[in-house]
C-alpha cells in the first residue's frame, strides 16, 4: 500500500489554494513528491470551470462582492458552482499512470468515496447517469470537477456538510436548469461536523484507492525539496498559516 500526503488547509482562499494546487502538481509530475490529498473550506466564492456558460450567473456579477461572495473562472471540468464554509472540498493530486490511466474511472471512484462516506452517516446517495456528482432523491450534495495535465490530477470535489444553501439559487449549479443542492445537515435534520465528515471521508479514500495517508504540512513538504523562493505557491506567512492549520 503506497503513502498519500494527507494535508489540511483549514479555511483557505480560493485563490491561494488554486496556486498551490498547480505548484504541486507541477512537482507530482516531475517526481518531486508523491500523491497528495488537500482538504480545505473556502470562503464564500462562485467558480466557472473550462467551457462553462457564465449565463448560469443568475445575477449581475457586480454585485458579488456585496453580498461577500468571490467569483473566478477556472481550468477545471464542469460548469458552475459554489464554495462556501460549511462544505469539504478535497484535491487530490494524483499521479493517474499509478492509479490506472483513466480519467473517467477516476472520476468514479470520486463519487464511490463520496457515496460511502454519506453511507457511514445514514445518508442514501449516488449517482445520476450521464452527471457527475453525487445526489440525495434529486437533490445534489457533491461537486466534482478536475484537471488532469501529464497524468496528474488537480481540483476534485466538494461535499457539502452544513453550510447556507441559499447562494445555491444566484446560479445555475453545474449547469443543471432545476436542479436544487442540499447538505448533510438538511437531510439528517441535525448540525454536522466537517471535521467529522473528513475523519470517515479519508477512511473511504484509503479503502478506494488503495492507499495509506499519512499527515503532513506544507513546510514539511516543501522542505523535502529544493525549491526556491520564487516558486513557492505563495508567500511564506500563508504558506506557514495554512500548513500548520487544522479543521
Amino acid at each position: 500500500m503506497s503513502a498519500c500526503s494527507l494535508i489540511h488547509l483549514g479555511v483557505t482562499p480560493y485563490e491561494e489554494a488554486l496556486m498551490l494546487q498547480r505548484r504541486l502538481a507541477a512537482l507530482r509530475a516531475e517526481g518531486q513528491v508523491g500523491d497528495l490529498l488537500l482538504l480545505l473550506q473556502h470562503p464564500p466564492v462562485i467558480t466557472l470551470g473550462r467551457g462553462g456558460n457564465k449565463g448560469h450567473l443568475l445575477v449581475p456579477q457586480s454585485s458579488l462582492a456585496a453580498l461577500g461572495i468571490g467569483f473566478l473562472e477556472v481550468e477545471r471540468g464542469g460548469d458552475m458552482t459554489y464554495h462556501a464554509l460549511g462544505q469539504l472540498v478535497g484535491y487530490p493530486i494524483l499521479n493517474l499512470a499509478d492509479h490506472g490511466r483513466d480519467l473517467h474511472r477516476y472520476l468514479r471512484r470520486l463519487e464511490a468515496v463520496l457515496i460511502e462516506t454519506l453511507s457511514t452517516f445514514g445518508i442514501a446517495a449516488g449517482r445520476w447517469i450521464g452527471r457527475t456528482g453525487v445526489w440525495v432523491a434529486g437533490r445534489k450534495i457533491a461537486s466534482i470537477g478536475i484537471h488532469l495535465s501529464r497524468w496528474v490530477t488537480r481540483h476534485g470535489f466538494a461535499l457539502n456538510v452544513d453550510m447556507d444553501l441559499a447562494p445555491f439559487e444566484l446560479i445555475v449549479p453545474c449547469g443543471i436548469r432545476g436542479v436544487k443542492a442540499t447538505n448533510m445537515a438538511q437531510e439528517l435534520s441535525c448540525p454536522v461536523s466537517v471535521d467529522d465528515v473528513a475523519r470517515h471521508l479519508v477512511e473511504q479514500f484509503e479503502m478506494e484507492f488503495g492507499v495509506r495517508l499519512v499527515p503532513a504540512s506544507l513546510p514539511q513538504l516543501f522542505s523535502s525539496i529544493v525549491v526556491s523562493s520564487e516558486h513557492l505557491p505563495f508567500s511564506s506567512q500563508p504558506l506557514q498559516a495554512a500548513g500548520t492549520a487544522i479543521y
